[in-house]
This record gives C-alpha cells, sequence and structure tokens, in this order.
C-alpha cells in the first residue's frame, strides 16, 4: 500500500478521468487483500467522486 500511496500523491490530483478511474480500479483491486487498508486510505485522502466510488464499490 505504501508505493500505491506514493503514486497517488503524484498523480492523483489529476483531473483525467482514466487517472481517477485507475485510482480506484486499483484501490478496488486491493480491497480483496487488505479492504480495512483501502477504507482508511479513501479516509486519509481528498478522492475525486469517481475514484472514491470505483473504490468502495464492492465493501
Amino acid at each position: 500500500m505504501v508505493l500505491f500511496e506514493e503514486i497517488f500523491l503524484r498523480c492523483g490530483h489529476k483531473k483525467e478521468f482514466f487517472i481517477q478511474k485507475a485510482i480506484g480500479w486499483a484501490l478496488r483491486q486491493y480491497s480483496s487483500v487488505d479492504p480495512n487498508a483501502v477504507i482508511r486510505f479513501a479516509e486519509k485522502h481528498p478522492l475525486s467522486a469517481l475514484a472514491r466510488r470505483e473504490a468502495l464499490r464492492k465493501l
């Protein structure tokens, strides 16, 4: 999760649709391994509505 957080800090501010979608997809995939980490990440970082919706969709 640390590597993802570093990448997010570099790219998370960009407004491009597919970057935000990819952030959400990556978090959703990781939620199958550690759902609590994804929830904490979503609470800690200002995700776009799209990324948040994708990340938390299966939780």
